[in-house]
């Protein structure tokens, strides 16, 4: 999970070796906090949030085909 994150991320940056991923799981929830440049913060979440929102469709798809409950936030 942890490395999708990183993968799409890094399509996306200009700075991709300044992207990192916390993975944390708490209880039966999985949470990834991407951290990326902050010139690059633009690109990930894009106008209105909508590449944020395709980021977190995409991981919660993942986590659907593995049963588990997935958090994205992008810090």
């Amino acid at each position: 999970m942890k490395q999708i994150l990183i993968d799409i991320a890094k399509a996306l940056v200009t700075q991709p070796d300044e992207v990192q991923v916390v993975e944390r799981q708490e209880g039966d929830i999985l949470h990834l906090e991407l951290s990326v440049a902050p010139e690059d913060m633009g690109k990930v979440i894009g106008k209105q949030g909508r590449i944020a929102k395709a980021i977190r469709s995409v991981m919660k798809a993942c986590a659907a085909k593995k049963n588990v409950k997935v958090v994205v936030d992008i810090i």
